[in-house]
């Protein structure tokens, strides 16, 4: 039987929480914590242990159905509102979110295994979505356009399509769960969300917070549970009028040809091979510096990964002397354990990934810098590795490798470069350091990519658009056009003759 709130004493992490009542067993489906019929749950593991952390509600398809219905009841109500009481609910949410930053910290370390800092900067990120958002929708405002006919008056405004589908990763699960949500309800759809079965503990308690913040019943769902099942149940409703989808390309993929017939708006995050540019003239510890943050983020397991690195010949050397230098520093261990930088893999899978593509690269030539091995930290962690001389054919160069493994090739000419960085059918984020500013706009523009860094890893937040080229998605997440996702445009005209 699935216990509403589990029982602290399954992981000793536990008992740090402030407010255990963020603790949730039991999924949230029209404004009540709901069981599965068939009293079945779902394991959530601690990456870095192994140990159990808490039994979760495994719901089906009836209890899916159950959410799809209520928010599709809570509907007209939640679109009427006016947009600055839909902002109300969302500032609070935020407010919350803030308050019980450490406590959800906490949750996403066990359920996830990021290090702990890392998951208090998530919590901040994803505050600050449903802030933007409270604001945004506010200037959700009509135009009005020159009529091309006479006696007539001509209107577009935009809608709220409806009830929502939402299907958030496990690597980031507080803040895509916010910067699809928040997009949503500030546009007035009421939403249906599912988290991955691996990190269902932030999900709920979001809609622990959301709760207490206001939002009525209806109007947000989370249903924990299987993939397959729910998302295949969201796509094929014709209830939901939208899907917003974070994840690897290959189910995004799925998720397009299972949504198509229902003709859904579909939103996809999908995966990215990001390339990091260095040039000759780039200082050298600057790009280093660039360099980690953009590699080794969440244990490289982050869509916006600088996956190649590829460096001017002239420094290319010396800065991979560097690099291998500060990657061998990484203290690796437990979230939870201080001044840890580099925390587990998700699961076997994502392990087994690492493994195999670094014995591929070194089978065709590549070179161990450092790490490339196992580490003794636990079965799922690996010692964070660069490779040198890597060649193009290496399935790391094609694939994303979602782990603490970075790869460096030298470059000749600019032309070269773009032409290799381009290479890919993935175009989600690219990253260029260089102090040349004619170079830095050539670059801008040449490069195939949604959103390009300049000197710098740190781009996204609420204001922007969030999204990439190619086979990394559909679409935007954040900043004006991710609220837009959501709605419909109206055009009204209207007859003015006496």
């Amino acid at each position: 039987m699935t216990l509403e709130r589990p029982n602290p004493d399954q992981h000793p992490g536990l008992t740090r929480l402030a407010d255990p009542r963020l603790l949730r067993g039991l999924a949230y489906v029209g404004g009540r914590w709901t069981a599965a019929d068939t009293a079945a749950d779902l394991a959530v593991t601690d990456p870095a242990t192994g140990a159990l952390v808490a039994r979760v509600a495994r719901l089906g398809l009836p209890e899916t159905d159950r959410a799809i219905a209520a928010a599709t009841a809570a509907f007209p109500a939640w679109r009427s509102r006016l947009p600055q009481d839909r902002g109300q609910i969302l500032r609070r949410w935020a407010a919350l979110m803030t308050e019980a930053r450490e406590d959800l910290a906490l949750l996403m370390v066990l359920e996830q295994g990021k290090p702990l800092d890392e998951a208090r900067g998530e919590i901040d990120y994803g505050a600050a979505f449903l802030d933007w958002f409270a604001e945004e929708g506010r200037r959700m405002a009509a135009e009005t356009l020159p009529s091309h006919l006479p006696d007539a008056e001509t209107i577009v405004r935009r809608e709220a399509l409806g009830p929502v589908g939402l299907v958030t990763p496990w690597n980031f699960p507080a803040a895509m769960l916010t910067r699809k949500a928040g997009a949503a309800l500030a546009a007035g759809c009421t939403v249906v969300a599912h988290p991955s079965a691996e990190t269902p503990l932030s999900a709920l308690a979001l809609a622990e917070l959301a709760e207490r913040a206001g939002m009525p019943p209806g109007v947000f769902n989370v249903v924990t549970g299987d993939a397959a099942e729910i998302v295949g149940r969201m796509c094929a409703d014709p209830r939901l009028r939208a899907l917003s989808f974070t994840g690897s390309t290959s189910i995004g993929r799925l998720i397009t040809a299972q949504a198509a017939p229902t003709m859904k708006r579909l939103v996809m995050e999908l995966g990215g091979h990001a390339p990091l540019i260095v040039f000759a003239d780039a200082d050298l510890d600057r790009a280093v510096d660039i360099a980690m943050q953009a590699k080794f983020a969440t244990s490289g397991q982050d869509c916006l990964a600088a996956n190649r690195i590829f460096v001017e010949r002239p420094l290319h050397d010396r800065f991979v002397a560097a690099f291998a230098r500060r990657i061998a520093a990484l203290k690796v261990g437990s979230g939870l354990e201080p001044g840890v930088e580099i925390g587990p893999l998700m699961h076997d899978r994502a392990l087994a990934k690492v493994v195999a593509q670094v014995a591929d690269a070194t089978a065709r030539g590549a070179r161990i810098v450092t790490g490339g091995v196992a580490h003794p930290a636990g079965p799922l962690f690996y010692t964070p590795t660069l490779l040198a001389d890597v060649p193009e054919g290496a399935a790391l160069m094609a694939e994303e490798t979602f782990g603490p493994v970075a790869a460096v090739l030298p470059f000749d000419t600019e032309a070269e470069v773009i032409a290799r960085a381009n290479a890919t059918e993935y175009g989600l984020v690219a990253y260029v350091v260089t102090r040349d500013g004619a170079r830095q706009l050539r670059l801008a523009r040449a490069l195939e990519f949604g959103m390009v860094a300049v000197n710098r890893v740190k781009i996204t937040g609420a204001p922007i658009p969030f999204g990439g080229w190619k086979q990394s998605g559909l679409g935007r997440e954040g900043a004006r056009q991710g609220l837009e996702a959501f709605t419909e445009l109206k055009y009204l005209c209207i007859d003015t003759a006496a």
